[in-house]
């Protein structure tokens, strides 16, 4: 049985329970692609809830694009399989855009960064379908229904 343990940091004040953000993890991994990707027994990941400024250093230092975005996924090694940051006003106004909840929007991109640290990737047509189809399916799973427009 593979069991997906999640540390969650809030660095920024927000609403969103680190519990919720534990279970939409956890409940992503008994979909069968993503539990096929995970170490036997025990990983890990790592979750910090921060801001834009955050978010836009980071991407800078570690992927040279100078501009805040809403996730970011660093691959961890072993059991860890890595961490995750999030802009929490990236969440706030992309939950406003695609009107719905801020916690649909933070398990949305919580999923998506889990599939790029289990090396999916959406750089082509092809690959930004299937990422969407187990996005949905995770989410279905985790009971967190996004807008029909986002994705």
């Amino acid at each position: 049985m593979n069991v997906l343990e999640a540390d969650v940091v809030k660095a920024v004040p927000s609403p969103v329970r680190p519990a919720f953000v534990r279970q939409v993890l956890s409940r992503a991994t008994s979909l069968p692609e993503i539990a096929a990707r995970l170490p036997e027994g025990t990983s890990s990941i790592a979750v910090r809830i921060t801001d834009d400024a955050e978010l836009r250093r980071l991407n800078r230092t570690y992927a040279g694009e100078d501009h805040a975005t809403d996730v970011l996924s660093f691959a961890g090694e072993g059991e860890h399989l890595g961490d995750l940051a999030i802009s929490w006003p990236a969440v706030v106004r992309q939950a406003r855009r695609y009107r719905h909840t801020e916690e649909a929007e933070i398990a949305l991109l919580c999923v998506h960064g889990l599939l790029h640290l289990l090396d999916w990737d959406h750089g082509t047509a092809a690959q930004t379908r299937e990422m969407t189809r187990l996005t949905r399916a995770a989410l279905a799973i985790a009971g967190v229904q996004p807008a029909p427009r986002r994705l």
